[in-house]
């Protein structure tokens, strides 16, 4: 039963008229901004079952702006149908408001809904700088779960250069698991925008106390498909950690440099791990035939 202060579900027809509406008054600019009760009625169009209607409403929200934010906050933190909250946290990507992080923190969390936890950290990433410290602090709290840190690790890797000090930053943080979320954020800004900063720290990372960091720095390089970076790969060929040798192993498969094979034959002869044995092989027969392609190119 909709409440006192629960505007009335509308029909699909009373939906297309609200929409067709409001968006001759936005493209009139006669729109009523002030205009709370229609804001939130424009929200509860996200109850509408069609896709592209739901798109619609906001499309028109997000042209509303700020003013929008409470009926979104609202919306997103109290409103019982799921795809309401879901399109809530999306409309706020929209209009990258400040003031929605809170909730929108809240609503990774706690929130019954997986897919809200995904569009809340949408809807953060857009943040930028302001959204660093958040989705950091979320990654180092003991009361994450699982899920909400792998979000928040996502999301901080489409904060680009207007998060990257925080980044650099938390790189020299004293928990193991904000340092390896942050490599993979770094590696973006390496990817995107040639940071040489961040791929000094990704090389760093190569030496860090803790071999998951290691490990995941060791991947990153080998994403980046640079072989200036093989020399540094080599020296945790003989990593104490055998998920370090793999990994460092293989991101010198992926670069695919002639000069990883050396050091990959070099390491296998003092490489005692059964299973990552046959991963330096294969790198090594992968690098010798990449090598033996680009010399057939010249005859």
């Amino acid at each position: 039963m909709t409440s006192p202060n629960q505007p009335a579900l509308l029909s699909h027809e009373e939906a297309d008229a609200l929409i067709l509406k409001v968006q001759k008054q936005q493209a009139a600019g006669t729109f009523d901004a002030t205009d709370e009760a229609l804001i939130v009625q424009l929200v509860e169009g996200f109850n509408d079952t069609r896709g592209m209607k739901r798109l619609a409403f906001a499309e028109i929200l997000g042209k509303v702006g700020k003013p929008a934010t409470p009926a979104l906050i609202n919306g997103l933190a109290n409103h019982e149908n799921p795809v309401v909250r879901r399109a809530c946290a999306k409309t706020m990507t929209l209009i990258a408001d400040s003031a929605t992080i809170p909730t929108l923190v809240n609503a990774l969390l706690t929130d019954e809904d997986t897919v809200v936890h995904g569009s809340a950290v949408g809807a953060l990433a857009v943040m930028g700088e302001e959204a660093a410290p958040v989705l950091l602090d979320v990654v180092a709290s003991d009361d994450s779960s699982d899920t909400a840190k792998g979000l928040a690790t996502w999301g901080l890797s489409f904060l680009g250069t207007a998060g990257a000090m925080h980044l650099y930053n938390a790189i020299d943080s004293d928990n193991e698991e904000v340092r390896s979320a942050v490599i993979g954020a770094l590696t973006t800004l390496v990817q995107e925008n040639d940071d040489q900063q961040a791929l000094g720290l990704l090389v760093s990372g190569l030496s860090d106390a803790a071999a998951m960091v290691r490990s995941e720095a060791a991947a990153a390089l080998g994403k980046l498909s640079d072989p200036t970076v093989v020399p540094h790969l080599t020296t945790v060929l003989t990593d104490v950690d055998t998920d370090v040798r793999k990994t460092a192993a293989m991101a010198m498969m992926k670069i695919g440099s002639a000069d990883a094979i050396t050091p990959l034959e070099d390491a296998l002869v003092y490489e005692t791990d059964e299973a990552i044995q046959p991963v330096i092989r294969l790198a090594i027969a992968q690098l010798q035939k990449k090598q033996e392609e680009e010399n057939d190119g010249w005859d």
